[in-house]
């Protein structure tokens, strides 16, 4: 078996008799690439370098991703902002797309070899101290969580909310946030409860909900299309607690639990069916390269932060501080870059300005805009 180290020689061996003896230009992708965030990242991020490519790459060099796996945990973020930092031929990095795995790693990027990292979606307040080399094209959990409580409040009504929340940056992030919004328009939290995917059961929490008097909406912080929402839904649905389920962007996918997930509502920065002709463009391309499934945030995100890059590179050349130095100044000292994600433009923190929060509920199992939203 040749080593994963040989395997990337050899790769770009062949990429490079393919085109002429060029040096690719090298971008990172970081995620949990063996699960269904990172293969959506995957997917996004090949497509914009197919597109790169076809086009003649960039500076007449072909473009080229370095897949790196982080488990979406700290450490095998850490391991992995170690490799792509180390690697000088790397220009730019895009992931990781949990705001655990981003704040773990920003300070290798920002460190003794530093690189620019762009997050598709790490949401956490955290992630605005993370350092001058890292960037994030989602809006922040203040701004998921605020669209929360003025949904529940003011579309449904809703005076009791429970919530249950998975105990890691994301998770806190939108509980505290929502929490926060919802209990400042007037609102009573009746539950807030941590969980882990490995759980037992999510039981003794909706129950306990129960002998204290319901909630009028149930917040699910985290987790989405995975196990943790499959089995908070499917244990609400025994119970027959009929709530209003809300959440925030990391419920993305949630849609694929079927009947289970109808009428769920979803506060994100992207939705595969948002105005704009790039958004067309690029959910068309992803359909098609994904055997018709649509694209999330963080796919989108993806798409878009290889895109900028490249934009980078093409201003600037191949030097990691210029790079960086031209991505600070996307919206201000440059125009701001129009893509699948909408308008992107960055403040001084590297956050991204401006960027709506879109309301979307499940409705025949295809999360879509909601009425109003």
């Amino acid at each position: 078996m040749i080593p994963r180290s040989s395997r990337g020689l050899l790769a770009a061996a062949l990429l490079l008799a393919a085109c002429g003896g060029e040096t690719p230009v090298r971008i990172g992708l970081a995620g949990p690439l063996g699960d269904e965030r990172g293969a959506e990242m995957r997917v996004a991020a090949q497509l914009a370098v197919a597109e790169l490519n076809a086009a003649g790459g960039v500076r007449g060099r072909p473009v080229e991703l370095v897949l790196l796996d982080d488990s979406a945990n700290a450490q095998g973020a850490l391991a992995v902002a170690r490799e792509l930092a180390g690697d000088p031929s790397v220009v730019a990095v895009v992931g990781h797309p949990t705001s655990a795995a981003t704040l773990a790693a920003a300070p290798t990027y920002g460190g003794a070899q530093p690189v620019t990292l762009i997050s598709p979606s790490a949401s956490s307040p955290l992630v605005t101290q993370a350092g001058p080399w890292t960037f994030r094209l989602c809006a922040g959990d203040a701004l998921h969580g605020a669209a929360l409580a003025a949904w529940a409040r003011d579309r449904l009504g809703a005076d009791r909310a429970a919530v249950l929340y998975a105990n890691d940056d994301d998770g806190r992030g939108v509980r505290d946030e929502f929490v926060a919004a919802f209990e400042a328009q007037g609102g009573t939290i009746v539950t807030s409860d941590p969980y882990l995917d490995d759980l037992p059961s999510f039981r003794p929490y909706l129950e306990r909900l129960g002998r204290r008097g319901g909630a009028d909406v149930m917040i699910i912080a985290g987790a989405g299309s995975g196990s943790s929402a499959a089995r908070i839904l499917g244990t609400m649905d025994s119970l027959g607690l009929d709530l209003p389920v809300l959440g925030g962007q990391e419920l993305a996918g949630v849609e694929r639990l079927g009947p289970l997930a109808e009428g769920v509502v979803v506060a994100t920065s992207y939705l595969p069916d948002q105005a704009g002709a790039a958004n067309e463009t690029f959910a068309n391309a992803y359909r098609r390269a994904a055997g018709g499934q649509p694209p999330d945030h963080r796919g989108a995100g993806a798409y878009d932060a290889v895109h900028l890059i490249a934009a980078a590179v093409t201003a600037v050349g191949t030097d990691r501080e210029r790079i960086r130095d031209w991505l600070a100044g996307v919206g201000t000292e440059q125009p701001a870059f129009e893509g699948a994600t909408g308008r992107i433009a960055f403040d001084e923190n590297g956050d991204v300005t401006g960027k709506p929060i879109t309301v979307g509920v499940v409705q025949g199992g295809v999360l879509r805009r909601a009425n109003g939203s």
